[in-house]
């Protein structure tokens, strides 16, 4: 006989009803961690996820089986069934077409994401009153094969340094898998692809410093055994997993912000749906102050200008699916580009 299921319940977060169903649903299944697990998860982080979501579009990455069951990226809200205090925010991606994306304000918006399978939360680098001016810039720093998360650790020490000469604060966290990302907090002043432009311009900076361990590169096959500066995940429609927000692993291991003097002495699996609430309850969260000071973007802009006087180019290829963007280089690798019959 078949075992019954465990019956929904409604749970009041933020002042609001949410409605909780198939609790006992199995989400990761190596670690047994249900549904209920899931959603207790995010009340516990509460503070931590909705500071890093507020009033952001967010996509939500959706595992309604389960991580092994299929799984779909969710950027526009459902047209029906959503509960009427439920806020959304436009934006518009690379091809001019716009969708409303979930724009959590509180965290009744991330308990009912939970509740519709979401695990993992992209949340736009925008706010929704300013959709188009990115307040928040971030360096994902992805180890290329042959290094590991302790050299994604050491080039955030490196870039620290960096940040330090133009006065900016870094906020280091892990990626909930082999690299480390820091965000900035930004004065939204700027397009998208002044930022993108920045983040390559400050991408270079720490390469120049550390040739040895980090690389610019969009070409992997250039990039050797050493860090690689995502630059275009500064690209519009590009997000990132944000802090406090779990991976679609086996072990569901979550995004965890950092201070500065942990990341040497960290590793990516001491953070998951189990250690990190309680982290949270004895510290706090190590990003509380990352509103405190938005940096303003003019050093990094004056560095991206003086990288193309001195004829490094000012921009990068972007994503293979990006529409052409003015400026850029071409979307051909090295080997190719320099094959006898190619072209411009």
């Amino acid at each position: 006989m078949p075992s019954k299921k465990a019956a929904a319940v409604e749970v009041e977060v933020a002042g609001r009803a949410v409605r909780l169903s198939s609790p006992d649903r199995v989400i990761f299944p190596r670690a047994g961690y249900t549904k209920q697990d899931v959603f207790d998860y995010y009340l516990a982080v509460g503070d931590g996820i909705t500071r890093a979501l507020d009033h952001r579009p967010t996509t939500l990455q959706r595992f309604p089986d389960g991580i092994d069951g299929e799984a779909f990226y969710q950027k526009r809200l459902p047209a029906r069934g959503t509960p009427p205090w439920l806020e959304g925010a436009e934006i518009a991606f690379p091809s001019g077409r716009k969708a409303t994306e979930l724009c959590p304000v509180d965290l009744a918006h991330v308990a009912w994401a939970a509740q519709m399978g979401t695990v993992v939360f992209h949340p736009w680098p925008v706010r929704a009153g300013d959709p188009d001016h990115p307040d928040e810039l971030r360096v994902d720093l992805d180890p290329s094969p042959g290094t590991d998360f302790s050299h994604a650790a050491e080039a955030a020490g490196e870039l620290r340094a960096v940040l330090d000469e133009v006065g900016a604060t870094g906020w280091p966290k892990t990626s909930g898998g082999r690299g480390v990302h820091v965000y900035l907090r930004i004065q939204p002043r700027w397009t998208f692809v002044q930022v993108r432009r920045a983040t390559i311009a400050l991408g270079r900076a720490l390469e120049r410093r550390r040739p040895d361990l980090v690389t610019t590169s969009w070409w992997k096959e250039e990039r050797g055994e050493r860090v690689f500066v995502d630059f275009n995940q500064m690209a519009r429609d590009r997000t990132i997993a944000c802090a406090y927000s779990l991976r679609a692993n086996a072990r569901a291991t979550a995004s965890a912000p950092l201070r500065w003097e942990e990341l040497p002495d960290v590793e990516p699996d001491d953070f998951d749906l189990r250690t990190l609430p309680k982290r949270f309850a004895e510290i706090g969260d190590p990003h509380a102050g990352i509103d405190d000071e938005p940096f303003d973007l003019t050093p990094l802009l004056e560095w991206s200008e003086a990288d193309e006087r001195e004829g490094r180019g000012g921009d990068m290829p972007y994503p293979p699916d990006h529409p052409k963007m003015p400026g850029e280089p071409p979307r051909v690798q090295p080997s190719k580009k320099n094959a006898a019959n190619w072209e411009e």
